[in-house]
């Protein structure tokens, strides 16, 4: 009896030692973290606008309707890199044709204005989420996340981190194309 209790440290220490080297693994991707919200109805909400911003508030039934699917991107003005993807996604509209909106996420109003003035604001709708709630609802893990919606409301994809980068503008805008927002072969 002695030995076995004498094991039980050794065996937690070697069950926490292999989920720290799990973690470790350089070729586990944190953008593959699954979400339940694929293939399902977006999650109710309703949020006002941006105090200081003429752009109107989000609601799920903004989500609906749409001649085809939009982005939605959730962002704050204190994220580094939603600084860095606001240039991609400003291209994808611009150039593209594409429909964004956005849900500022936990961010001062007036802090989201002056970063909106400064870089630009490319959004056609953005609701202010200031609790996080409707962040909880949609399952973030942080920001910046970004989401393809099709028209009938039905979360299509999931990219979560900045859209920055060859491999993922590559991958965003193959789900793009996957969900009919985009033809093969539009460049932007």
């Amino acid at each position: 009896m002695g030995r076995i209790l004498a094991f039980i440290p050794l065996a937690i220490a070697a069950i926490f030692g292999g989920f720290f080297l799990w973690g470790l693994n350089p070729d586990r991707d944190p953008n593959n973290i699954p979400s339940v919200l694929i293939s399902q109805p977006a999650p109710e909400f309703d949020l006002a606008a941006v105090d200081g911003l003429e752009t109107p508030g989000l609601s799920r039934a903004d989500l609906v309707g749409n001649p085809r699917p939009v982005i939605v991107n959730v962002f704050a003005s204190w994220c580094v890199p939603c600084r860095a993807e606001h240039g991609v996604l400003t291209q994808m509209v611009e150039k593209d044709g594409l429909t964004l909106f956005g849900i500022n996420y936990k961010d001062k109003p007036e802090d989201a204005t002056k970063w909106l003035a400064e870089l630009g604001n490319p959004y056609e709708r953005i609701g202010s989420d200031l609790s996080g709630r409707v962040g909880i609802e949609w399952g973030l893990s942080g920001v910046p996340e970004t989401f393809i919606v099709g028209s009938d409301g039905t979360v299509l994809f999931r990219y979560v981190g900045p859209v920055v980068g060859e491999t993922a503008i590559s991958t965003f805008r193959e789900a793009l194309i996957q969900a009919g927002a985009l033809a093969r072969g539009q460049n932007g």
